[in-house]
């Protein structure tokens, strides 16, 4: 049996186009960043993070162990680059990104396949697809034999190019993402078995005239729950490969954003196209169903002070969906921060705020002294209005991910601001700057559903706020689509 030659990688960004901050290379080196022999150490090992801040085990570490278990492989690191959400790439960063990729892809020689780690909802200043652009980039370089797997996040942007310049695409199956390793796994497992000659790989896909619908759109949750059963059970048919549904990303401005479903079956394209109208049904079945509607700051703050023995128990999580950072909002949103101090005495809050201008202001500060600062509304002035608040010096932190962070005690709100977004979904946020999740009665999180994950342990009560900035859930109404969609349109039908 002949030795397999894989390369892997990842760039990964999702975008959301109503940001008025572009992405930068430094934007990836700051945040994750490994290449070559450090990048395969790392994923390799059950006991390295592949990616620090993010996940422990991700899709390259998947690939890499399955790819091993597979046998006569031999591993080629390209690199890993990852970004908080954020705004477009700018013109500068994609053509870094392509002309890095096809310098390693060059200097990697002959390859059976190659795997790369993307999110799927990538958008870049002058590209209408830029994801496409990398992986014709990609196919330029190793030709139209080597196989070409992806795995993509389940908000992405599937597109005809993507389609058709790769071998599969792989995407989660879980919301909040929790499967990251496995969607590698699978990756490489078909990836093997096709370059093997053990499976004929065949896939179709649906793209559904749908940006948004299917409720809460949780996985473990109605009316999302029965289509991911579904899913389970068509993988289950023999000759069935994979199954999946991707929910595009609301705002990234892709003139062809839809929902859409994907299906791999070996060598049974009839069975694929039934299986994927079956699954298209489905999902146009929920499109009424919307997300809830929101409560204001005031009225969110009412729900959390009522909750009295929720928060004895734990903390209230208040997840600021004007200003998801998770989403690619910019991070400076003052108006719950304003809320909380005006309204939300007797309550211990715990709040994060961007202003890189007030940290560089206040790093060379003395601790404890008492300081008066205008925070907020620099990077989206449209958006968010700056505010004036006085507190008290605390800490002040280099951070992996946000840059420096500096605390400042405002009495009942300890507000934290950081040069970067503060991509808050983990607990660790607050802690790194000495704070305890179990002393506070509300957390201020930026994220729209992984931090359910990471603060299992506290949250007692999820409250998403309503204010007005570029995550709002009808804000991605002001893009133009290049087909009617629903619900922004009456459509008959998803055909």
């Amino acid at each position: 049996m002949r030795r397999l030659r894989l390369a892997f990688g990842r760039i990964a960004q999702e975008t959301n186009s109503l940001s008025p901050v572009p992405t930068e290379v430094s934007d990836f080196t700051r945040t994750h960043w490994f290449e070559g022999a450090a990048l395969l150490k790392r994923c390799g090992s059950r006991l390295r993070k592949e990616a620090p801040g993010f996940t422990f085990n991700a899709e390259l570490s998947g690939f890499v162990r399955e790819a091993r278990r597979a046998g006569r492989v031999e591993l080629v690191p390209l690199f890993s680059a990852w970004a908080v959400p954020g705004g477009k790439l700018s013109v500068e960063a994609l053509e870094f990104f392509l002309e890095r990729l096809t310098t390693d892809l060059i200097a990697s020689g002959p390859l059976d396949g190659v795997m790369l780690s993307m999110h799927g909802a990538m958008g870049a200043e002058g590209s209408v697809d830029p994801e496409a652009e990398l992986l014709r980039a990609v196919r330029r370089v190793v030709g139209p034999d080597c196989m070409i797997a992806v795995t993509f996040d389940l908000h992405a942007l599937v597109t005809a190019d993507k389609v058709a310049l790769a071998d599969v695409i792989v995407g989660y199956q879980t919301n909040p993402h929790r499967d990251h390793a496995s969607c590698g796994r699978r990756a490489a497992n078909l990836m093997v078995r096709k370059l093997r000659g053990e499976i004929q790989l065949t896939t179709t896909w649906r793209r559904l005239p749908l940006v948004m619908g299917g409720g809460t759109t949780l996985d473990f949750l109605e009316p999302m729950r029965a289509i991911y059963k579904r899913i389970a059970e068509m993988e289950r048919i023999p000759g069935v490969l994979g199954a999946w549904t991707y929910q595009c990303q609301l705002w990234n401005d892709a003139a062809h954003a839809g929902w859409v479903v994907y299906v791999a079956t070996d060598g049974d394209p009839e069975l694929a196209d039934r299986l994927a109208d079956e699954l298209a049904d489905m999902n146009w079945a929920v499109r009424h169903q919307q997300p809830p509607t929101l409560p204001s700051a005031s009225e969110a703050i009412r729900m959390a002070r009522d909750a009295t023995w929720r928060r004895r128990l734990g903390v209230v999580c208040l997840s600021d969906a004007s200003d998801m950072v998770g989403a690619g909002a910019v991070g400076e949103n003052t108006a719950l921060i304003r809320a909380l101090i005006d309204e939300g005495r007797g309550l211990l809050s715990f709040a994060p705020i961007r202003d890189a201008e007030v940290v560089a202001q206040l790093w060379d500060q003395t601790l404890g002294k008492r300081v008066a600062v205008q925070v907020g509304g620099k990077l989206a002035p449209e958006w968010y209005a700056p505010i004036d608040v006085t507190g008290v010096l605390l800490r002040k932190r280099h951070t992996a991910g946000f840059g420096r962070a500096v605390l400042l005690d405002l009495g009942h709100v300890k507000l934290v601001i950081t040069e970067a977004a503060p991509l808050v979904m983990k607990p660790a946020f607050y802690h790194e700057l000495g704070l305890h999740i179990q002393d506070a009665d509300i957390c201020v999180v930026k994220s729209l559903f992984p931090f359910r994950l990471y603060f299992l342990l506290h949250n007692r009560m999820t409250i998403y706020v309503k204010t007005r900035g570029v995550t709002d859930f009808d804000a991605w109404r002001t893009i133009r689509y290049d087909r009617p969609v629903h619900p922004k349109d009456a459509v008959a039908g998803w055909r």
